[in-house]
């Protein structure tokens, strides 16, 4: 058995063990190592902001040697600069000041940067790293999660357009209802996910570097004739974050909050998704292609089950579980600060982790549709009565007593045949044109804009709400 195949069986979570492979580019930056990296990146980032600083003259300004020598630091740190730093943790008992230690050796190496070892971590509280490597963390993860999604929304576009103008029968409470297509159902799903993933990438997540308890004292105490918080903000916003000038000890996560209620939202659409393409798959709308080699079952030979969409199910679930629990949790601190968020922020990756796990398995399981258009044709040839809707609407236009009563009476909860139907029209009190173009209507032909509008998505965009869009836009 190969370290691999050990490390699977015996990890606690199944992130990492079985569905590893499927989120491993998260690993680098949400693990133990990842969140090291970070705070690496950010102490060597302020060190390089103090050392160019006209008014710290006790930190001169570095050479380019020196200056490369600490970005190549950041850029290159590996594992065993990681194992180095938790060595040091086991006597600091601190994370962040083992992150300093470990600089500190490593800025004894060079002579030129021996003045600048008390500047590695000036004037910082443990937060003024953490709350901005945390804050990358989250960015570059996005990345990952949006690229997903993207793949996710081209496939059911395509599917969209493909299917466009296939009719099917609605299901309203379970019941049938007014027909649409099967692309425009898609089209409904592409339509919120990108609208939702247009919001969690728009989130700005917010940081600080202002000590303590956000007031720069420590900072003002030993260098009283800068400003500080003009150089703070210059320092989060060169990252790509937005700054908060105004913090306890902590940042108070409210741009967090918003990144996961904003993420909790976009798992929520595909899990809705995934509950829709369930029932159509168990009403023979799609099959599944076969996987040689593939079991369903463990004793009917015959299934072929829609695991992966079972599957993007309950990881939703489990990635939702948390992501409110964060965005309800990380905000609310005790006073200037309490600790109940720093264990809770080691869950990000997690949270993340089972958000990715839930798009691919729903792209695993739409590459392995086929539609039966057999089957959803059969379905709505059987189903003259939703016409009744289409019948009793012309009856009001033409001013026709009780419209909706008399369909009513007809159509109420019985099945209806094309005789009865047309026996029905034949007998209304309509001009002839309006006659005609109801006897002319069949459930397939009943679509309104659902061809159109399934097959406009692709150009369609997302932040045109208005009817006048809607319309321009097909």
């Amino acid at each position: 058995m190969s370290q691999d195949q050990e490390h699977e069986l015996l990890s606690l979570s199944p992130l990492d063990g079985r569905y590893r492979e499927k989120c491993a580019e998260l690993a680098p930056i949400f693990s133990e190592y990842g969140l090291m990296r970070y705070r690496v990146q950010v102490e060597i980032e302020w060190l390089l902001t103090l050392a160019g600083e006209p008014g710290l003259a006790e930190c001169p300004r570095l050479s380019d040697d020196a200056g490369e020598f600490l970005q190549n630091l950041a850029a290159g740190f590996s594992t065993a600069d990681a194992a180095r730093i938790k060595e040091l943790e086991a006597t600091t008992r601190h994370d962040v000041k083992a992150v300093e230690y470990f600089l500190k050796e490593r800025l004894s190496e060079r002579p030129e940067l021996t003045p600048h070892l008390e500047f590695v971590h000036f004037a910082c509280t443990t937060w003024d790293i953490n709350n901005l490597a945390y804050a990358l963390m989250l960015r570059d993860g996005r990345k990952a999660l949006l690229t997903a999604i993207a793949q996710l929304i081209e496939e059911l576009t395509a599917m969209s357009e493909t299917f466009a103008a296939q009719p099917m029968l609605s299901r309203t409470h379970g019941q049938p209802a007014s027909p649409t297509t099967m692309g425009k159902e898609l089209a409904n799903f592409v339509w919120r996910l990108q609208r939702e993933s247009r919001i969690l990438e728009e989130v700005e997540l917010l940081g600080k570097i202002n000590g303590a308890v956000g007031n720069y004292n420590a900072h003002y105490a030993a260098y009283p004739g800068i400003d500080w918080p003009e150089l703070a903000r210059n320092f989060v916003e060169g990252f790509g974050l937005g700054w908060n000038p105004y913090t306890t000890q902590i940042e108070p996560y409210d741009s967090f909050a918003e990144y996961c209620a904003a993420l909790s939202r976009l798992n929520t659409i595909v899990l809705d998704l995934d509950r829709d393409l369930w029932t159509y798959i168990s009403l023979g709308y799609f099959r599944q292609k076969l996987v040689a080699g593939e079991v369903g079952s463990s004793t009917m030979p015959h299934k072929v089950n829609p695991i992966d969409f079972e599957n993007s199910e309950g990881n939703a679930g489990v990635a939702n579980s948390l992501l409110r629990h964060l965005a309800e949790k990380l905000p609310v601190s005790r006073l200037q600060r309490d600790l109940s968020d720093s264990t809770a922020l080691r869950n990000f990756g997690i949270a993340l982790g089972y958000s990715l796990l839930t798009y691919r398995s729903t792209l695993a399981g739409l590459g392995k549709l086929e539609l039966d258009a057999t089957a959803i044709d059969a379905d709505i040839d059987d189903c003259w009565e939703i016409l009744a809707e289409a019948i009793q609407t012309v009856m009001r236009r033409h001013g026709v007593p009780e419209p909706y009563e008399k369909l009513k009476e007809l159509t109420r909860g019985r099945r209806v045949d094309e005789a009865a139907i047309r026996a029905f029209v034949e007998n209304l009190d309509i001009p002839d044109e309006s006659r005609q173009s109801l006897l002319e209507l069949t459930p397939r032909t009943y679509l309104g804009k659902a061809v159109d509008l399934a097959a406009s998505i692709r150009r369609r965009q997302v932040g045109a709400h208005t009817a006048d869009a809607v319309n321009t836009s097909l």
